[in-house]
């Protein structure tokens, strides 16, 4: 599924809620609906830094696409996450590194995060970028 119309189904689904308090409940629901990550990958190798909950991510590259698999040990952060995984999941790591994450501000999801998460949520997309990165470098070889 083209991921602007990923995006713009969570935005249809975050509309659905007046107050934030329901939204939070709703990406508590999503953590819920994650994939699992292997055990093997909840190591400080997978570990995103800057996050102030752990969280690990790990990405493999299937037929030119790559796929994450992620977790958490807070569950807000994990539904945060989640929308991440199904906006980028099945992505080519171009249209990765090219997308803009748009929904996140339209549904207020950054002015609704304290600083310290707001940083965590950048730094997990800045980490299943570098993944982009290293799958798009390695097929150029």
């Amino acid at each position: 599924m083209n991921s602007d119309k990923v995006q713009d189904e969570i935005i249809e689904e975050f509309s659905m809620f007046e107050s934030w308090l329901d939204k939070y409940d709703y990406l508590i629901g999503l953590s819920e609906t994650l994939p699992p990550i292997k055990p093997e990958h909840r190591t400080d190798q997978y570990c995103i830094k800057g996050c102030q909950s752990r969280v690990w991510i790990d990405a493999e590259l299937r037929d030119d696409k790559v796929y994450y698999t992620a977790d958490s040990d807070a569950i807000i952060t994990k539904g945060i996450i989640s929308l991440l995984v199904k906006v980028y999941n099945g992505s080519t790591p171009e249209e990765i590194l090219n997308r803009e994450l748009y929904f996140i501000d339209i549904i207020g999801l950054r002015e609704n995060l304290s600083p310290t998460r707001a940083n965590g949520l950048f730094a997990m997309v800045r980490q299943m970028k570098l993944y982009a990165m290293a799958f798009q470098n390695s097929s150029k070889k």
